[in-house]
Parts: C-alpha cells; sequence; structure tokens
C-alpha cells in the first residue's frame, strides 16, 4: 500500500500443454479421445521444480495442439481470414484453453468453465496456504527480483539499491544468524526492561503502560493496543496530523477480532497459538508452569481486547467514524490513560493538550479505559512484549521455526516453510521496496507500457464519465461533481520518477545503516527506520505529487486523500497485459482492474472523499438514500454466495467496496474496450478457441482470479479478508453484466443471466 494511505482506509485494489505420465487417454465410445486427469495425489509426491516442469510440458502441449489445428485449417480453402497464426497468438491461445474447461457450461458456472483445468493442474505448494493467479504471478516476478539481488554490486547502483542487496545477503546467510541466534532480541527484551514471564521476580519501577506502548511504537512501528499514525487529515487533506484508531485487520497478533470470538469453533486455532506462546517464552528462558499461567492471562486479555473492538463490517461511514478532537478531550474522554506521556514519548514535535488530533474509535477507546483497570502490568507488559516477539519470530534462528510451522499449520494449513530465497526476497520488497523497485524497472518496464497503460485509464475514466450520464439513481447535481472528481483523478503507472534519480532515491534511506552479517539486528533497525519516518511528517505539508508505491509487485491501489490510481510495473505483465495480447484480453485484464480503482473512488467509502481528497458531503441527501439501496443489493447477492468447501457464506457488508469496484470496473472497461473496436475495427480471432473478441474479453477476466485454497485459507479470508474468494469475484460480476449474457448467449434466468441484477456504477 501507498504509505500515505491511513491504515483504515486501505483499499485494493489479480497456463500451461505433450501429455505427460500425469495424464492418460482412453478411447471414447465414438472413437474420440478423453482425457482423464490423475488425482492431486500424484503432484504431491512431486518437488515444486517437478510440478513446474510437468506444466511447462502441459503448456507446450496445449501450443502444438493449437498449432497443428491452424496447420490443418490453413490446408483448407475455407480457412477464416481473421484467424491470427502468429507465434504470439497461438501461444496465447493456448494458455487460454490449458485453464479452461471446455465442457462445463459458461451459463450456468463460468468461473469452472474458465478456471476448471487451471485448479486441476495447479497443486497448492506446501509452503503456501492458496495457489491464484496472482500468486502466479508474483512467484515469476520474485525470479526475477532474486537474479537481481544476487547480482554483485554495479558502478549504477546506488547506495540505496547497495543496501537493498546487503539486506538481502543478511538474511539469505543463515550460518551468520545461528552464530548470534536469538541475542539481539533478548538485548532489546533487557532494553524494554524485561519481559515479566522470564522472570517470577520482574519488577520495573520506571514502569507505565504510556512509556513502553510509546516504546513499541517510536522504536518497532507496532501498533500495540492502538493504532495510531500520522497522516493527511481526512477533512484537510493537505495537513498531516496525529490520528488514532482501534486495531485493524492483521494489527492483533491472529488475523482479525472473527478469531479470537469464533467459539468452540475456532477453539483448535487458540489452542494452538497458546501454545506457540508458551513454547515460545521457554525458548526464551521461561520456567514452563510459570509460563502456561502467565501467557494464559496474556491471552484472556487479547480475547476481551478483541472482543471490545467494533467489527470492520459496521465502520464503512468514514464521516461517522471521524472525529476531530484535541489531546486534552481525548484525556476526558479516556481519563485512565495518560495520552501526553504516551504520544510525547515518540513524537519528535513538542506537544500540548490543545493539539489536534483524529480519533477514529471512540467506543473502543472508552471500551479500552476500563480493561487496561482489569489487568495488572505484569499481563499488559508480557501481552506487549509477546507482540514485538510475534511480529520478529518469522526472522528468529531454526530453533523457533518448529513451533511457529505448527501454528501455521492450523492458522493456514502450510505444511513447510517458505524456501529461504523466496522469504528474502518477500522480506527486502517489503521493507526497501523503493530500492528494490529501482533494480526492476532498470532493466524490466518498457516505456510503451505505460503509454498504453495511461491511454487506457483515459479511455475507462471516459467509459465511467458515459454511465454517469446513464446512471438513473444520481442527481445531476451530484452527478456533476462526480464527473468532475473522476477527471481530477491521478494517474500513478509503472513508478515514481524518483527511482531514476539515485540522489532522491538514496535520501530515502538515509540514516538506515545495514549490515550483511546481522540479519535479526537488521530487523530492529527497519523497524526503527520505518517508525521514525512515518513520525517525522507532522508539522510537514503533505506533497501529493509524490508516490511512493513500490513498483515490483502485482497489485494496484487507489488513495482517497490524494485521488491517486496507482499501478505498479509488477502487475503489467501477462495475464493482466502483454503487448501481443488483442485489446480484449488486455481491456478484460489490466482495464478492469484500472476501472476497479476508479471505481474506488466512489465505493462505500470513496464516496466520501471530494476531487482534492477531503472528507465532504458532496452528495445530496436523495442521492445518498439511492447510493445505499443500489449498494444493498451488491451486499444482498454476495452475502448468499456460499463457499462450498468450509460452509461459510461471503461477508456481503465487510466486501461490499471490493464487490462495487469489480462490477464497476468490469463494466467500464467492456465499454472502452467497445469503442476502441469502433475507431480501430475488430482485430483477429486466436487458433484454436473458438470464441469471438467479447468472449475473450470475459474469459481473461474470469482466468484472472483462477485459485484454490487450503480450508483454512478460505476461512481467514472470509473472517478477515475486504475482498470476496476469486470464484465470487467471477460470479457476482459477470452474473450482473447484460453484456456478459450477450457475449455468451445465456438465457434469462440461467444461473450467470439471473432476472435480478445489481448496479451502482
Amino acid at each position: 500500500m501507498e504509505e500515505d494511505v491511513p491504515p483504515n482506509k486501505r483499499v485494493e485494489g489479480r497456463n500451461g500443454g505433450m501429455l505427460p505420465e500425469c495424464m492418460a487417454s482412453d478411447m471414447d465410445r465414438n472413437g474420440g479421445v478423453t482425457v482423464k486427469v490423475i488425482g492431486p495425489s500424484f503432484f504431491r509426491r512431486r518437488t515444486n521444480t517437478e510440478k513446474y516442469l510437468i506444466l511447462l510440458v502441459i503448456l507446450l502441449f496445449v501450443a502444438c495442439v493449437a498449432l497443428v489445428l491452424v496447420a490443418a485449417f490453413t490446408r483448407t480453402s475455407d480457412l477464416p481470414k481473421n484467424i491470427c497464426l502468429t507465434a504470439n497468438c497461438v501461444n496465447t491461445a493456448a494458455s487460454l484453453l490449458a485453464a479452461m474447461d471446455p465442457l462445463a457450461d459458461p451459463c450456468e458456472d463460468f468461473y469452472q468453465f474458465a478456471c476448471g483445468s487451471w485448479n486441476r493442474l495447479h497443486t497448492i505448494p506446501d509452503d503456501k496456504s492458496s495457489i491464484s493467479t496472482f500468486e502466479v504471478l508474483s512467484e515469476k516476478l520474485d525470479i526475477l527480483l532474486k537474479d537481481l539481488l544476487e547480482e554483485g554490486l554495479k558502478p549504477v547502483d546506488s547506495e540505496a539499491t547497495k543496501k537493498a542487496k546487503v539486506l538481502y545477503r543478511s538474511c539469505i546467510n543463515k550460518s551468520a544468524s545461528e552464530i548470534i541466534a536469538d541475542n539481539p532480541l533478548k538485548r532489546v527484551l533487557r532494553e524494554l526492561g524485561g519481559w515479566p514471564v522470564l522472570d517470577p521476580k520482574w519488577h520495573n519501577p520506571d514502569w507505565s503502560l504510556e512509556l513502553l506502548l510509546g516504546e513499541l511504537r517510536g522504536s518497532f512501528n507496532l501498533p500495540v493496543v492502538l493504532e495510531q499514525w500520522i497522516g493527511p487529515d481526512d477533512k484537510n487533506s493537505s495537513v498531516n496530523i496525529i490520528q488514532i484508531d482501534q486495531p485493524g485487520p492483521g494489527r492483533l497478533t491472529l488475523p482479525s477480532r472473527e478469531y479470537y470470538l469464533s467459539g468452540p469453533e475456532g477453539q483448535e486455532l487458540l489452542d494452538a497459538y497458546y501454545k506457540l506462546m508458551v513454547d515460545v517464552a521457554v525458548m526464551l528462558g521461561a520456567d514452563r508452569r510459570y509460563a502456561e499461567t502467565q501467557m494464559k492471562n496474556v491471552l484472556d486479555f487479547e480475547i476481551e481486547l478483541a472482543n471490545i473492538t467494533v467489527p470492520q463490517a459496521e465502520r464503512h461511514d468514514q464521516g461517522l467514524i471521524y472525529n476531530n478532537m484535541t489531546i486534552g478531550n481525548l484525556q476526558s474522554m479516556v481519563p485512565r490513560f495518560n495520552w501526553l506521556k504516551y504520544l510525547m514519548h515518540f513524537v519528535v514535535e513538542p506537544l500540548t493538550s490543545s493539539e489536534e488530533i483524529v480519533v477514529y474509535s471512540e467506543p473502543y477507546l472508552k471500551a479500552l479505559n476500563t480493561l487496561i483497570q482489569q489487568y495488572d502490568r505484569r499481563v499488559l507488559t508480557n501481552y506487549a512484549i509477546w507482540f514485538l516477539i510475534m511480529k520478529i519470530l518469522p526472522q528468529l534462528p531454526n530453533k523457533y521455526q518448529g513451533p511457529y510451522m505448527e501454528f501455521q499449520k492450523v492458522q493456514n494449513g502450510i505444511l513447510a516453510p517458505t524456501i529461504r530465497w523466496k522469504h528474502c526476497v518477500g522480506f527486502v520488497n517489503e521493507a526497501m521496496g523503493l530500492a528494490l523497485g529501482a533494480l526492476f524497472v532498470r532493466e524490466n518496464f518498457p516505456k510503451e507500457s505505460k503509454d498504453t497503460a495511461l491511454e487506457m485509464i483515459h479511455n475507462i475514466r471516459s467509459a465511467f464519465n458515459e454511465l454517469l450520464q446513464e446512471n438513473h439513481w444520481m442527481g445531476e447535481d451530484t452527478r456533476a461533481v462526480a464527473e468532475e472528481k473522476a477527471n481530477a483523478m491521478n494517474e500513478r503507472i509503472g513508478y515514481p520518477d524518483m527511482l531514476t534519480n539515485p540522489e532522491e532515491l538514496n535520501a530515502e534511506y538515509e540514516g538506515l545503516n545495514l549490515d550483511r552479517s546481522k540479519f535479526l539486528e537488521n530487523n530492529f533497525r527497519i523497524l526503527k527506520f520505518e517508525a521514525q519516518k512515518t513520525l517525522r511528517k507532522l508539522r510537514q505539508p503533505v506533497n501529493k505529487d509524490r508516490w511512493t508505491t513500490p513498483p515490483a509487485q502485482v497489485n494496484a491501489f487507489y488513495s482517497p486523500n490524494k485521488n491517486d490510481i496507482v499501478i505498479p510495473a509488477g502487475i503489467l505483465q501477462p495475464l493482466f497485459y502483454s503487448a501481443h495480447f488483442p485489446k480484449s484480453l488486455n481491456y478484460g485484464g489490466i482495464g478492469v482492474a484500472i476501472g476497479h480503482e476508479i471505481t474506488h473512488g466512489f465505493d462505500d467509502k470513496g464516496r466520501q472523499f471530494d476531487k482534492d481528497g477531503n472528507m465532504k458531503e458532496w452528495w445530496n441527501a436523495e442521492t445518498i438514500k439511492d447510493f445505499r439501496t443500489q449498494a444493498q443489493c451488491i451486499v444482498d447477492q454476495y452475502s448468499a454466495y456460499r463457499v462450498a468447501a468450509i460452509n461459510m457464506t461471503v461477508n456481503g457488508k465487510n466486501t461490499q467496496g471490493e464487490n462495487i469496484a469489480d462490477n464497476g470496473g468490469l463494466k467500464q472497461s467492456y465499454r472502452a474496450y467497445k469503442k476502441w473496436v469502433m475507431r480501430n475495427g475488430e482485430e483477429p480471432l486466436l487458433p484454436g478457441i473458438n470464441r469471438t473478441q467479447d468472449q475473450l474479453f470475459f474469459l481473461n477476466y474470469a482466468q484472472i482470479w483462477c485459485e484454490a485454497s487450503r480450508p483454512e485459507d478460505a476461512i481467514k479470508k472470509i473472517r478477515s479478508s475486504v475482498h470476496s474468494p476469486g470464484t465470487v469475484r467471477v460470479l457476482g460480476p459477470l452474473s450482473n453484466s447484460y453484456e456478459f449474457a450477450k457475449a455468451y448467449n445465456c438465457p434469462l434466468g440461467s444461473t450467470m443471466n439471473p432476472v435480478t441484477k445489481c448496479s451502482v456504477w
């Protein structure tokens, strides 16, 4: 995410053919050949390398079949004139065919039709909880990044890119990490006054909850008990201001509040989590029986803490939860916590009780005021320091990884640790995404990709404005302001220019000193560096022309405070985009992603911000009422989707923003594509696939969301993600699309063409 997007407003905005031994063919009754896919157990016995080789062989086989078909057609006199026979077209058709299940009825289950074979051929790796098109693309990207990080230092390297390579080498150097062991962590625990679970006689005369939480925020960038950041004021987005909220998803030690409150069905995970807490404490020197008692108290506190958080589904109206007040006002509201003492411990500027702040979580803070009085300081300290240990646990030496993997098996279904180089690439990309991005774009991002994406943004925004004029529920005055906001959106494509300026890039990491043989120490240095970087924003004006999204990622973003669309370089690859794709595929891929991000400016949260990124009620009351009616249709539709494997329904309220964006993005991009066809004419068809360009548009859109998840991962996403499962991201928008139903000739009343459809934008 962009660093300027506050945590409570983050939005988001995602194969294969020679028959290998894993497939066998039999003659059917009519003399034809049917293909039987041998079960997934075959793949489980293969290494990851073997799996990828098998998939490569399958892809080559499908390509060969397509070539044979092309060759056969070329010998006939009735060859269609509009078939593309280039190698790129053959390979593209082969890739689409390899993922499809052509026996499925596209009007009954388009996800199965588009992704049925993909799901059979892509088994979930042991070190992952899921496999998806996004993850396959990310893995290809990681291989490129690995090569860049492992190459020697070059004269062209800036100080920033050198630091990224040093960080990677410190991570990959496991022998050095084992020698240093957990000593850096033990030093940090001593500096924090000790971890009470390690010492029954623990006593810290200088202890106060405010100072401990302030130290964890200022030196380790950790939102313990409180989410606190400095960023643009929602109602005056040119000014950075102190902001306070409850811990959001991923800001408790388990993924979301629902994990603590799910009753008997969640007890297995809580038991595994408690075991991890105790085991880690013992590894750090605690007596096991004492640790069992102490960490049980910590778990009880965590459950209470989760219980007083407000569910995310009830926090979609940003205007209702926004409260501008002074520190003094907050002190009166939550008197048992010394707010000035807490904030002044880490905020670099002087503060008084008259300092203005923004609070998003009055109910939570009032409940916290009572809760912290019910637990003694030993429990509170044990929890706060455990939060730090959980943050750093994946980076600790080998002996800690056994208990951590046992916990991961229960929480995510993961069966094996991540290969070290993958872990290290991911760590560097998260910690130093701009520096690593500079290495990536130097050799992997052609200018024409940026130009094409920019042209598509303009075309799709034009389509959005056309759809605005056809929007029956929106008043004329509000419609005019909506168009003004859409036209004011900033396009950020590929990477910021600063990545090509060594001086500017070096300034991003000035003061961050890393050691190639001290990985755990580097972790602590990065945490403090990031904390201080954010805190220095106070009193500084917001530079809305600056964007710092790391480019080497398969994702896209919208920032409400800047009214920015961000399309990183990493997502501009197949299936989303290729210079060799027909426009139908590019508009069905990256085009829909662009439309998705545009729509975020007008979803349940984005609609509350004006063209300048300020929270402002620019809708009249009647239009707001009508919007909520339209949005409720989406909420109800998605709430009815059930994930059969785990027998859970989608949370339509919590996912409504992303669902609205999916539906709007699909509609806008299709319209933009058809206008491109009107200007340029139809492109040649792909060989062997027997699909029109309109059908290919929707097919490529669907294949972006091919995925398979372990039950544990599916449960986690239902409970905590703002995105619907991939299956639903196909079925929902397409069943609302009249254009899809027409392209695939789906009869009215079929599953994919229901009589009642939902539409917001």
